[in-house]
Formats: C-alpha cells, sequence, structure tokens
C-alpha cells in the first residue's frame, strides 16, 4: 500500500490522471482490486487523494481514475454541494488519514446545474431537499451569467471554481494545510461522452498555464 506520508501533492495528482488516461483509451489495470488488496487494508486505509464530486452515476470515481481499493477517499452529493458533514469528511481525510490531494470533481451535462439555471432563467422550481441542492448552486450560475457566459462547460467549470473557494474559505484545516504545501487542491471537469478529466483550476498545485482547459 502506497504511503502518502511519502507522496507529494503532485504525485498525487499525476497518478489520478494517469490511471484516468487509461480508463480513456480502454486500458485500465485494475489496481488493488484483488483479494489480496482487501485484506491488505483491513488494519488501516491509507488513500492517496479525497475526491469530492457529484453523485451522478456516471462519475464512479474508482472506475473512470482506475483505482481501486484503500487508493480514493470519496465523498459526493448532487452537484458537489457542501454542508457541515461534506466539510467534515473532507478534513478528516487530510488531518487524519494524510492524503496529500483533493479533487472537486464536476462534469458536463450536471443535472444540478441544469436545474439551477432553469431555476434562475425561467423561474422553475423544485420541491423537497432538491430545492436546497438548487439554492446551493445558485452562487455559480449567478456568476457565470454575469461573466457573459453562454455555454454549458462555463457554467459547470465557475461551479468548481466556487466550490474550491468555498471549501478554502470554511475550512481552515484544508486551508492550512494548502499553505503549508502539506496539501493540494485540483478543480477536474469529466466529459461524459470521452470519460477525460480535465483541469479547470488548482489552489497549492503548480501545472504548466496551457494543462488548465
Amino acid at each position: 500500500m502506497a504511503d502518502t506520508q511519502t507522496l507529494t501533492p503532485r504525485e498525487a495528482f499525476e497518478m489520478l490522471l494517469a490511471g484516468n488516461q487509461r480508463f480513456v483509451t480502454g486500458a485500465p489495470h485494475h489496481p488493488n482490486q484483488d483479494a489480496a488488496r482487501r485484506s491488505e487494508v483491513v488494519p488501516a486505509q491509507n488513500p492517496f487523494a479525497v475526491l469530492f464530486g457529484c453523485s451522478d452515476s456516471r462519475l464512479a470515481a474508482e472506475i473512470i481514475f482506475d483505482r481501486g481499493l484503500g487508493d480514493l477517499f470519496v465523498v459526493r452529493t448532487a452537484g458537489h454541494v457542501q454542508g457541515p458533514e461534506v466539510l467534515g469528511s473532507i478534513e478528516y481525510g487530510v488531518s487524519v488519514l494524510g492524503a496529500p490531494l483533493v479533487v472537486v470533481l464536476g462534469h458536463d451535462a450536471c443535472g444540478a446545474v441544469a436545474a439551477t439555471r432553469a431555476a434562475v432563467e425561467n423561474g422553475t422550481t423544485a420541491g423537497g431537499y432538491v430545492r436546497d441542492v438548487i439554492e446551493r448552486v445558485t452562487p455559480s450560475v449567478l456568476a457565470a451569467r454575469a461573466a457573459g457566459h453562454t455555454e454549458d462547460e462555463h457554467f459547470i467549470a465557475e461551479h468548481i471554481r466556487h466550490t474550491i473557494d468555498l471549501l478554502l474559505d470554511r475550512s481552515r484545516v484544508l486551508a492550512q494545510a494548502v499553505e503549508a504545501g502539506r496539501v493540494a487542491v485540483a478543480g477536474l471537469s469529466y466529459r461524459l461522452a470521452d470519460g477525460t478529466a480535465r483541469l479547470v483550476t488548482t489552489r497549492g498545485l503548480k501545472v504548466p498555464a496551457d494543462a488548465v482547459s
């Protein structure tokens, strides 16, 4: 089992992207998915990344990043909206489990973003707690509209950036870990058709300028 204490945020990020590339090309390795790995992680978990993503059924993290048991500490909500339980889970992954990377994973054709755009543009609303999801996505949609964006990909990217800003603003534990250089945060946008996870923004992770879409 890889020791997260020896992985840098950049190394963890490269491991994640390498797995996604294998998935995209149809050549997955299916690492850490056998009985031996199952036994290995019984005493403790040692994930190399915390992944906070949308609950969409097409975003199964261990599949699209070609990882296995004990590799990813996954937190998912519709539209990757966050509350105290999400913040606590992410802080646990960083401060207790020692993961050096936090990833916010959005995707195209996101139902939560689409519903929020409809609510903002047409006054369409939803009942129950779905309305709460829409309310939490609304600031991202308003920001994208204010910037003059009209394409779905720009609304998704804005929501990913807004989610990261909120995480770092609300979680002092995460913000301090990023400031210390022990943890990095990356925002990725997943494309359903081709399976690629493209970089939208980072905090505490140096990447070439042309790597950000």
